[in-house]
């Protein structure tokens, strides 16, 4: 005798809070290199370390270096120096390349001259002849690229205005669209954050090289996440002059150069963000600032501001959630005591299993004890009975983890969402767009890969029966029902990494054994989503008659 029953595979993302990826990706374009070390010295200016070129146009290009200050020409002379603590055109070369040999440049200074190299100790700007290009050529420079950057700041400037505003609307008009809140929304999550550059606050006119149309991407994913029943946490990612010096945080060079002389100007895009999104029902909390890096982010200077912050958009909104970002490299719990003076706001930590060298080092089992051990220590250390909510703003299923499988990036991310889980006000994966694919929210569940949260074969088979469940069988069959007692001998198909939520189980059982005088029955039951086995097991089962 067989009977069958189905049921709705309720196991949910777990999610509160999903981050996607800026509407402006830093991931989007791989732009040409911003960073080289021409490897010469001069008597007047020491360049041991890369030097940063700032690029005005194609072949134009500033020098900064570590200093912070910009290689010139003193008095418009043929002697190079390094004083000027601002670009000027006076400290503008340009940049020849040979033809075939990107590597091999000459550079003109404003003087009309080419540099020249008199000794490994000097280096003038007075060459006039043509070059060569050959070995013995002292005009003639092999440049080594030390790194790169990949942010908004290098796409616009990198291709130029006229270039650059139209590859920047195409992507905003493409990259996230409706069908994206709409997929989320269907897919149990609840809420966007969405990183901005601090240029969104003079749309559509903002500062070269910034493109207008940041704002009106802005304004759309409010209108679609209000749409779909979805919430938006606005996070300041971008600050002028950069608060962390990544790609990510509006930087031209790298350098960290935020200070107390920037407040004022924060505050005012907080102003003008709180000003407009406040009465906006889809708002859910306003993040004042991104990852600012200690130490050179002085914790009291953080606090200074993240205060004013916090009472700008207290004069648009009571309720809005004020979340304020703990220092890359500060302690954890360095905020609660000022944060529990402030209302309705939110520690939070960025937590990766990268960007430590002894993460290079760990197996799969390491990095799944890690999150287990250290990481729920630190969510501890920021999360109060009475104080503010804690909040991962940041987490990725990436690792270095070698030799990893489909199951081995499931159970890293199961302990993620385990731990990430008793956030007080939530966690948001990084990201849900992007091009690599552990990094990806979208194309994980997407291409059944394995965030989709693995539904264990017990699970499935006796999760969601818990006792009361009915079994009907087969037309012209017993009218007896039976009534779910117990499991056991279960076993798991590899199929079951393909069960997701929202799946329908549907499991054939076949009456083994019966013992009618003790009301106990024994059957073999196979569970299918489709056509697809995915587990299988022997139940003990309670008889009843209708």
């Amino acid at each position: 005798m067989n009977f069958y029953f189905s049921m709705p595979i309720l196991f949910s993302f777990y999610l509160s809070w999903v981050l996607f990826c800026s509407l402006a990706s830093p991931n989007s374009v791989n732009l040409p290199l911003k960073a080289a070390s021409l490897g010469w010295n001069s008597s007047a200016v020491n360049i041991n370390k890369a030097e940063k070129l700032w690029r005005i146009n194609e072949t134009f290009y500033n020098f900064r270096l570590s200093n912070k200050q910009f290689i010139g020409l003193e008095n418009q002379g043929n002697k190079l120096v390094a004083v000027s603590a601002t670009e000027k055109f006076p400290e503008a070369f340009q940049i020849t390349r040979k033809n075939g040999e990107p590597h091999r440049v000459r550079f003109r200074a404003s003087n009309g001259f080419f540099f020249q190299a008199k000794s490994e100790m000097q280096v003038t700007a007075d060459y006039k002849g043509p070059s060569t290009w050959e070995e013995n050529d002292p005009s003639v420079f092999n440049m080594t690229i030390v790194s790169t950057m990949h942010g908004e700041y290098q796409i616009t400037n990198g291709y130029g205005p006229d270039k650059a505003a139209k590859l920047m609307r195409d992507h905003w008009k493409s990259y996230i669209t409706e069908e994206d809140f709409k997929f989320m929304s269907q897919n149990g999550l609840n809420a966007v954050r969405i990183p901005v550059g601090w240029w969104i606050a003079y749309d559509p006119k903002p500062p070269k090289p910034f493109v207008g149309g940041s704002l009106q991407a802005l304004d759309n994913a409010f209108r679609w996440a209000q749409k779909y029943g979805m919430k938006v946490i606005v996070d300041l990612h971008a600050l002028r002059v950069s608060q962390n010096g990544s790609p990510h945080s509006g930087s031209r060079d790298g350098f960290q150069e935020w200070s107390d002389s920037d407040i004022q100007e924060t505050v005012a895009i907080i102003d003008f963000l709180a000003s407009r999104y406040a009465d906006h029902p889809s708002l859910v909390a306003i993040e004042l600032m991104n990852e600012p890096k200690a130490p050179d982010l002085k914790l009291d200077s953080l606090k200074t501001y993240y205060k004013a912050g916090y009472d700008t958009v207290r004069k648009y909104s009571s309720s809005a959630y004020v979340i304020l970002s703990n220092r890359l490299g500060g302690e954890w719990s360095e905020l609660l005591s000022f944060a529990s003076n402030l209302s309705r706001v939110v520690i939070d930590v960025h937590f990766y299993n990268l960007f430590w060298d002894n993460f290079n080092k760990m197996s799969v089992q390491q990095n799944i004890d890690y999150i287990y051990r250290q990481r729920s220590s630190d969510l501890r250390n920021v999360t109060t009975s009475d104080g503010p909510l804690s909040f991962v703003g940041e987490w990725s299923c990436e690792w270095e983890a070698e030799g990893a499988s489909k199951r081995d990036y499931q159970r890293f991310a199961e302990a993620q969402l385990d731990v990430y889980g008793r956030a007080t006000f939530g966690w948001a994966y990084w990201a849900y767009k992007c091009h690599l694919n552990h990094w990806s929210l979208r194309m994980m569940p997407g291409s059944g890969s394995f965030f989709r949260p693995s539904i264990p074969s017990t699970f499935l088979a006796s999760g969601v029966l818990r006792g009361m469940l009915m079994l009907q069988p087969e037309v012209g069959g017993s009218h007896d029902n039976f009534f779910f007692d117990g499991i056991e001998k279960v076993k798991q198909s590899e199929v079951l990494e393909a069960v997701i939520a929202g799946d329908t189980l549907v499991t054939r059982m076949t009456l083994v054994k019966l013992q009618k005088r003790f009301g106990i029955a024994k059957m073999e039951g196979k569970a299918y989503v489709g056509d697809d086995l995915v587990c299988e097991g022997e139940f003990l089962v309670a008889t009843g008659t209708d």
